[in-house]
């Protein structure tokens, strides 16, 4: 099974994102977040789609059930690989959200997969329990999230790597686990707290890796790369 690892081109502009893909090889699984997107509009994805990359647009939807389900079909027609939804914005919304995506998808493609976002990586346990009023640890309320996409429909989620394995069990293995919070031993953990390395990641059994700062942010970023894709292949 070929996992993915899909690089965050968290950069200001098209400008940015063109002299950091000149360093890496091609074609990539890249992601797309809201600074870029915002900056740029779907005119950066059909770009990255040209040049034959595979598309996470990290867009984390979260609305009123029609509201999400409108702009799913929007979002659909752009052809990318892969959105997501907030888990938190309930069941309704993520069915929704799923409808929009097979009502945009042209006849003859593929659907984009559907993840929700389960709790960011910069989450830890005493913000989940005082200041989201969460009152569970985090295996506990990252494992209830993830049951209730799939509930939903859903194809997977995004956790921590530390929440894979139990995500697994009350899932499914084939449940998809896309995991960012990937760090080399080495790097700055910056805003992360929930971080494990690519090699971890791999024996947790994440599905993918989402790697930003520790290739974007490096002074040799396709050295840093080959590093985090031997790491992550084994």
């Amino acid at each position: 099974m070929i996992r993915p690892l899909i690089i965050a081109l968290d950069v200001e502009n098209r400008e940015n994102m063109q002299e950091l893909l000149k360093t890496l090889p091609k074609p990539l699984f890249v992601k797309v977040g809201m600074e870029l997107f915002y900056s740029e509009g779907p005119a950066v994805i059909e770009q990255l789609k040209d040049e034959g990359h595979q598309v996470f647009l990290d867009l984390k939807l979260h609305d009123i059930p029609n509201t999400v389900k409108r702009a799913m079909r929007q979002l659909a027609t752009l052809g990318v690989d892969i959105v997501n939804v907030h888990v938190a914005g309930g069941t309704n919304m993520m069915a929704a959200a799923r409808e929009g995506l097979e009502a945009g998808t042209v006849d003859g493609r593929n659907r984009p997969k559907l993840i929700g976002v389960t709790q960011l990586t910069s989450t830890n346990e005493a913000m989940l329990q005082k200041e989201l009023l969460i009152q569970s640890n985090m295996n506990g309320a990252v494992s209830h999230y993830a049951r209730l996409a799939k509930e939903a429909g859903l194809d997977g989620v995004v956790s921590s790597a530390q929440e894979v394995p139990i995500i697994h069990e009350h899932c499914g293995p084939s449940f998809l686990t896309v995991t960012p919070g990937i760090r080399l031993k080495e790097d700055d953990k910056g805003d992360q707290t929930r971080i494990v390395t690519p090699e971890e990641a791999r024996t947790l059994g994440s599905w993918a890796i989402v790697v930003g700062r520790s290739i974007t942010a490096a002074p040799e970023p396709a050295a840093a790369y080959e590093i985090i894709r031997k790491q992550w292949e084994g």
